[in-house]
């Protein structure tokens, strides 16, 4: 029996469960692009699967709609593929083990890929539904938006017409996004190899117990990053024992989400043992410290290791430093609306390999010359210590319209349907109507959702009644469409 039979929207839920049903994270989503285009198939509408799998269906007008000009629903069949630390779960093999008490849907120990599979399940039910009445529909499912938007970048606009664009890839029922932040990856490195050690004692450090979450929706929470927090932990380290070696560092596996829990190899000169672990419990009571009402089960930890090579001291202090330097978080706040992060970076991903010590981060911001200044800093920082930055996956961002039909349409259903007035806002999050609307000039486009929390986390989680409220709002606005 299908976990979430019984929850309504019926049809919804059905979809998203089949979704859910194979693997599709980001760079793995051949499956599930598959299993839309059976859907369209199966309900006889024309489609198109591109070669990087992005699907479109169209679906023409019902009876007197049929003149009424088209509009654009649109989502990512990608997700993130984070997962609990004691979870064996092969998330590129295996689908979700989800989970429901009627209010609230999640996937037991990983993401639930309600970003932005719940987006793609309430457009297939609207194509399945031949009693709604809507205009001639254009359905767009794009694949690897959170590596980067590729599949945005990628879509052939060949075929499509419309000059409205409804985007069901926000997160907080009843406010409705009309702008959000442009962003790039930034992928670094420092060179260095290891060499072998000359009688230093190993340790295993471990930051773990963090909150972690989405870096554009979580950024502003204050939540510690293990990765920036490790770097600082190392480097103070450095200062109370010199020759401090560096073996290993790693942490996160996406540059978009805050990064949970970093581990780290050192080494350092022999008979340091016990005031090592004494610096560690004294920085562990630091970081809970300054963390307490954020991110309260941070904790640093260390261990003996046995390790046979690291980096030289020299090298060691060189990305230590670097580390300490570079910028993490909030960097500034958007004038025009009060709350909202305008300018961000995370770095969500570092590893420490055979040539030196990769690292990524995602930049964010709303102002294209600020974006090119957090550019600029990083760059400026890797390259003075001999490393080097390459930039991918730059995405632009969606500039408010004071003039929006759309937006009219929307705000006038939503009334109609709740009976109170939704929220105008803008997210720091990224989306992908700013690519699109470059593609298709003069568009016009809202971004809107059912509630999900802690997105690209294992704790996220889609509530039900927002999802039928959500889905009964998407109709509405498809019937005003005429």
């Amino acid at each position: 029996m299908a976990v979430l039979s019984g929850l309504k929207p019926a049809k919804v839920f059905e979809y998203f469960e089949a979704l859910c049903s194979v693997p599709h994270g980001s760079g793995n989503t051949k499956q599930v692009s598959d299993l839309c285009v059976g859907f369209a198939k199966e309900l006889g509408l024309r489609y198109r699967q591109e070669p990087c799998n992005n699907v479109i269906i169209w679906k023409d007008g019902s009876a007197g709609y049929e003149d009424a000009a088209p509009i654009m629903l649109q989502g990512h069949m990608d997700m993130v593929c984070a997962k609990t630390d004691d979870c064996t779960k092969d998330m590129a093999k295996e689908g979700l083990d989800l989970r429901t008490d009627g209010q609230w849907v999640w996937a037991d120990r990983t993401t639930l890929g309600g970003d932005n599979g719940i987006a793609v399940a309430m457009i297939l039910a609207i194509l399945a539904d031949d009693a709604l009445p809507h205009p001639p529909i254009e359905a767009v499912f794009t694949v690897e938006e959170e590596v980067g938007m590729d599949g945005a970048h990628a879509l052939d606009p060949a075929g499509l017409h419309s000059r409205k664009l409804l985007n069901l890839d926000s997160e907080e029922e009843g406010v409705f996004t009309v702008c959000c932040a442009g962003g790039m990856r930034l992928d670094c490195l420092l060179p260095g190899t290891a060499q072998p050690l000359k009688g230093e004692t190993g340790f295993h450090l471990t930051i773990s117990g963090l909150h972690g979450g989405h870096s554009g929706c979580d950024i502003n929470l204050g939540r510690a990053s293990a990765n920036q927090q490790m770097g600082r932990v190392l480097y103070s380290a450095m200062e109370r024992f010199p020759g401090l070696r560096l073996a290993d560092i790693r942490g996160g596996r996406f540059d978009n989400v805050i990064c949970p829990r970093s581990e780290a190899l050192a080494a350092l000169p022999a008979g340091s043992g016990e005031e090592f672990q004494a610096f560690v419990r004294e920085f562990d009571a630091i970081l809970k410290n300054e963390y307490a009402g954020c991110d309260d089960g941070i904790a640093l930890t260390c261990e003996r290791a046995d390790l046979t090579a690291a980096l030289d001291a020299q090298t060691t202090s060189r990305m230590l430093h670097v580390l300490l330097a570079l910028p993490q978080g909030v960097q500034a706040m958007s004038a025009d609306f009060p709350g909202l992060v305008q300018t961000s970076l995370n770095l969500g991903v570092m590893a420490l390999e055979g040539d030196g010590l990769h690292f990524s981060y995602a930049v964010r911001s709303s102002v294209a010359s600020q974006k090119a200044m957090l550019e600029q800093r990083v760059r400026s920082i890797v390259e003075y210590a001999g490393g080097r930055v390459d930039k991918r996956s730059e995405y632009p961002a969606w500039q408010y319209q004071r003039q929006s039909r759309l937006r009219d349409t929307v705000a006038g259903a939503y009334e109609a349907v709740y009976g109170r007035k939704g929220v105008i806002a803008g997210t720091h999050g990224g989306l992908e109507c700013g690519l699109l609307m470059e593609k298709f000039p003069g568009m016009d486009a809202v971004s809107l959702g059912p509630e999900l929390h802690d997105v690209h986390s294992p704790r996220e989680r889609l509530n039900v009644p927002s999802t039928q409220r959500t889905y009964e709002l998407v109709c509405e606005v498809l019937r005003r469409s005429r």
